[in-house]
C-alpha cells in the first residue's frame, strides 16, 4: 500500500540525537522500501535540506541556553494551511512538545482527521526532575505531556522500559512496543580503517579497546564506567577506552579520568559524524561500555552488534531487553565494582568476548530497513481499520 506518511519531531539534522536520527532514518526508508515520507520540523537558519524525501520546515526561535535546539511554532495558520494540502495518510509524531500541538491543529477540522500515531522515545521524567524544580510545575509538564500523548490514536513505545516510563509519567492507555533498528550494515568496517584508527592513537596489539559512544553527561552513568576502569587497570589489564561523543560534561568527565589516574588509558574524541568513522571505532573495539539506565533503546547496542562487538549493559535497563548474559552481551548490576568483576571475568575466559560479539550479531543486530517495514506493515493495518475506534482512546488523564 503507497501510503504518505508524515513524520513530525522537534529536531532533525543539523541536530543530531537519537530521535532526530530515527525520523531520518524512517524517512529513508519509507522512501526506498515503501511508499512516500514528509518530514515536518522546526526551521533552523541557512539548513539545506539535500534528502532523497522532502523535509517542511516550520517557524521557529531559538530556545534559551541551548545552542542546537529550536523551538517550532505550530498555531500559525499558514503552516497548518500548506500542511493540510500535503493530504497525508498518516501522522507519525515523534514528539510529545511542539510537534504534537502541531498534529492537534492539522486534524482539529473534521474533513482533515487522519489517524495519528505516537512514538515515546525518552525518560522525560528525568528530565523534567532535573531541570524543574517547582513539584506543581513539574506536574503541569507532566499533564501536558500526557495531554499530548492522548491525542495519538495509537502510542508505540520505543521498548518495554520506555512504556513503563509511560506509566511513571501517568499515561494509562495501550501502548504497542516498536523497535528502532541501526544504519550500519552488518559487517567491521575496512581493516585498513581500523589500522588507522591504531595508528592515530598509537593503539598497541596487546592492548585491549573499550569504547563508550554517546552524549558527554554524568547521568548515562559514565562515572561507573571510569570507576570499573581504575579496577581493570589496577588488575594489571593493559587497554585504552574511547570516549566518542561531546556534552556539557565533557570537562569535568575528562577531569575526573584525569583524577582517577586514567589519562593514560583514555581518549576522548569529541563528536564524530561520519557514521562510517563511528562504525569503524565500534569495529576496533574488543567491549562497548554502556552501562546507562537512562536510555530508553540503546541505538549503540545495535550498532555495536552490527560489528560483533559485545556490549556491557545493567541488567534490566531499556539497553539490556533482549541480550543474554555471556550469549548476546554482559550483564552487570549498575554500579562499578560490579561491571568490573563482569569484565575480569569474561577476561579469564579466551574467546569469551568474542563468540559473544557474534552471538549480538546474529540475534541483536536490527537493521532500519527491518524496523520500519514492521512499523509501516502497522500503519497499513491502521489505515484499513480507519475510521473505525481504534482501542487506544483512552482519556484517564
Amino acid at each position: 500500500m503507497q501510503l504518505k506518511i508524515g513524520l513530525l519531531n522537534d529536531s532533525f539534522p543539523p541536530t543530531i540525537d537519537g530521535v532526530a536520527n530515527t525520523v531520518l532514518n524512517y524517512a529513508q526508508s519509507i522512501t526506498h522500501n515503501h511508499g512516500e515520507a514528509l518530514v515536518i520540523t522546526p526551521k533552523y537558519p541557512h539548513v539545506i535540506d539535500d534528502y532523497p524525501f522532502r523535509v517542511y520546515r516550520y517557524h521557529s526561535i531559538p530556545i534559551v541556553g541551548s545552542l542546537s535546539y529550536r523551538a517550532g511554532n505550530p498555531f500559525l495558520p499558514a503552516t497548518i494551511t500548506e500542511l493540510h494540502a500535503e493530504k497525508m495518510d498518516l501522522l507519525h509524531v515523534h514528539s510529545p512538545f511542539a510537534s504534537s500541538v502541531l498534529a492537534r491543529q492539522l486534524i482539529r477540522p473534521k474533513k482533515y482527521r487522519v489517524p495519528v500515531v505516537l512514538t515515546y522515545h525518552t525518560k522525560y521524567e528525568y528530565d523534567i526532575e532535573k531541570f524543574i524544580r517547582a513539584s506543581r510545575l513539574q506536574k503541569v509538564v507532566k499533564r501536558f505531556i500526557r495531554h499530548n500523548i492522548h491525542l495519538a490514536d495509537e502510542v508505540w513505545a520505543v521498548s518495554q522500559g520506555a512504556g513503563e516510563s509511560l506509566r511513571v509519567m501517568g499515561y494509562q492507555g495501550d501502548f504497542r512496543v516498536m523497535p528502532n533498528g541501526t544504519d550500519f550494515a552488518k559487517g567491521k568496517a575496512a581493516p585498513e580503517q581500523i589500522r588507522e584508527l591504531c595508528r592515530i592513537y598509537n593503539i598497541s596489539k596487546d592492548e585491549l579497546v573499550f569504547l563508550s559512544v554517546g552524549r558527554m553527561m554524568w547521568y548515562k552513568n559514565i562515572k561507573i564506567t571510569l570507576d570499573a576502569l581504575e579496577v581493570v587497570k589496577a588488575a594489571g589489564i593493559p587497554f585504552r577506552a574511547v570516549f566518542v561523543g561531546e556534552g556539557a560534561d565533557r570537562p569535568a568527565i575528562e577531569q575526573y579520568a584525569r583524577s582517577l589516574g586514567l589519562s593514560q588509558q583514555t581518549i576522548f574524541t569529541g563528536a564524530i559524524y561520519d557514521r562510517e568513522k563511528v562504525r569503524a571505532y565500534f569495529s576496533l573495539a574488543d567491549l562497548f561500555l554502556f552501562p546507562s539506565t537512562y536510555d530508553t533503546s540503546g541505538l549503540v547496542v545495535k550498532e555495536a552488534a552490527a560489528c560483533s562487538c559485545p556490549s556491557l549493559l545493567v541488567a534490566g535497563s531499556c539497553a539490556a531487553e533482549g541480550v543474554v548474559d555471556n550469549e548476546t552481551g554482559l550483564l552487570a548490576d549498575e554500579s562499578a565494582d560490579s561491571c568490573a568483576q563482569r569484565i575480569l571475568a569474561a577476561l579469564r575466559e579466551p574467546g569469551l568476548l568474542e563468540r559473544i560479539g557474534k552471538g549480538a550479531a546474529e540475534r541483536v543486530y536490527l537493521s532500519w530497513d527491518d524496523a520500519v517495514a514492521m512499523a509501516y506493515k502497522r500503519y497499513e493495518q491502521i489505515i484499513e481499520k480507519w475510521p473505525l475506534p481504534l482501542p487506544n482512546l483512552h482519556k484517564n488523564w
